[in-house]
């Protein structure tokens, strides 16, 4: 596994018992220097909650395989990473005030994803507090949170995008939609708030450019988290005559929808950002198959050695069904932030993120670059489509669920470098 920054190479083997190990570990000795902490500011109550569990699991199972092969060696010595989870109850004005907690705490690492207007709240407030106060600088590690603007006109010297933007996503998604000919009408329906709004208006633009002859017979917003029962919405879509959905819904929202679009008979496909997991595949059963595709930078039967066997650590720390739900990005972004605070040699904001920008990664199927124009890794992406388990590639289901994807299409990095109009302000010294 490498990182290069034109210097050298950063190698590790890990295996399960080291990562056991690691977790069950007790300081040997009061003198053992304090570990890296790191605040994770997430929706861990409400209806999002199940995403923020979800979340805590992957960078749980990343952290335990860094402290294993010993931490983070900085310039006192070697260093646990540890996790601090803060529940923002997905609510901006909360996560802000949780931010000022992580600052009275010394913390200098925070990490958020499940909201894109979380995270734009984040990005001003790491902003605002690393101007008052220099010598108490904080990074902010995203992870998932996808809207554009977070890498474009809000762009940040202090915030770095792990995850494909939805721009980046739907790009994706529609090299296969265009290839596919079945595809006359699309319904267009996401979560009404700022993420939402900019998937719907790429949507719109990308059909335009590649499928013309596509009709859009419904551009729908629903509220975020509020709505119990799709069935209306099903309805509607299947009033309308749409042979394709095309979502970035995400949580709850994306599987009651799908389980009420099911339960409505819609026979159409699914394109969407995140259907492979969170009880998605199990609410759309048979009717998924062939149907329901999904983008990410990685999926179960993608073929990569190296992922597969930190997927068997993963489901032998996690083994319940319901705990199936790894992301890749969560390894990579763990893994790079622990190689730039080794070079850093230091829990110094400003160095971590001087290493990150620019950062190449290279390691368990990753090729990814952290573009140092706007912080958005730019990477390869997946689209894959749900199977029945057993069926040709598909040796992995998800969840327990009998139902895995099947790769159809891997899009280069280099088609996915969309332009940016940031305007990086310049690390201070």
């Amino acid at each position: 596994m490498k990182v290069s920054r034109g210097r050298g190479s950063y190698m590790w083997i890990v295996g399960l018992g080291w990562i056991v190990a690691a977790m069950a570990a007790v300081p040997a000795a009061a003198q053992e220097p304090p570990p890296v902490r790191i605040a994770v500011i997430e929706a861990m109550s409400g209806p999002f909650a199940n995403t923020g569990e979800a979340i805590m699991r992957n960078l749980r199972f990343a952290v335990a395989r860094v402290n294993a092969r010993g931490g983070v060696k900085l310039a006192d010595g070697r260093h646990r990473l540890e996790l601090v989870p803060l529940d923002s109850k997905n609510q901006v004005d909360e996560a802000l005030l949780l931010l000022r907690s992580v600052a009275d705490q010394s913390i200098r690492i925070v990490m958020q994803g499940n909201s894109s207007a979380v995270a734009a709240g984040l990005i001003d407030g790491v902003n605002r507090h690393n101007q008052r106060n220099p010598g108490q600088r904080i990074v902010f590690l995203n992870y998932s949170a996808v809207d554009p603007a977070l890498t474009n006109e809000k762009c940040s010297p202090w915030h770095f995008r792990f995850d494909a933007s939805s721009d980046m996503r739907l790009a994706a998604l529609t090299e296969v939609l265009k290839r596919d000919a079945a595809v006359r009408k699309a319904y267009l329906i996401n979560q009404d708030y700022s993420f939402g709004h900019q998937v719907a208006q790429s949507a719109r633009a990308m059909l335009r450019a590649k499928r013309p002859d596509v009709q859009i017979v419904a551009d729908e917003f629903h509220p975020i988290g509020k709505v119990k029962d799709f069935a209306p919405y099903a309805a509607k879509i299947v009033a309308s005559g749409a042979d394709t959905v095309i979502t970035g819904n995400w949580g709850n929202d994306l599987t009651l929808l799908v389980k009420a679009a099911r339960e409505a008979g819609v026979k159409g496909s699914f394109y969407t950002f995140y259907g492979n997991a969170l009880g998605a595949p199990a609410a759309l059963a048979d009717a998924g198959v062939g149907k329901v595709r999904a983008v990410a930078e990685w999926h179960y039967n993608a073929g990569e050695p190296d992922m597969d066997r930190a997927y068997d650590d993963y489901r032998k720390m996690f083994p319940r069904p319901s705990d199936d739900y790894l992301n890749a990005r969560m390894l990579h972004m763990t893994d790079m932030l622990a190689a730039a605070l080794e070079q850093a040699g230091a829990v110094d904001a400003a160095a971590v993120a001087r290493r990150l920008s620019g950062m190449r990664w290279t390691a368990e199927g990753a090729d990814l670059w952290m573009r140092p124009d706007d912080h958005q890794a730019i990477k390869p992406l997946y689209v894959f489509t749900m199977q029945k388990a057993g069926q040709g590639a598909v040796r992995r289901d998800v969840e327990g669920s009998g139902y895995g994807f099947e790769t159809t299409l891997k899009v280069p990095a280099a088609d996915l470098a969309l332009p940016t109009t940031c305007k990086m302000a310049k690390l201070p010294d």
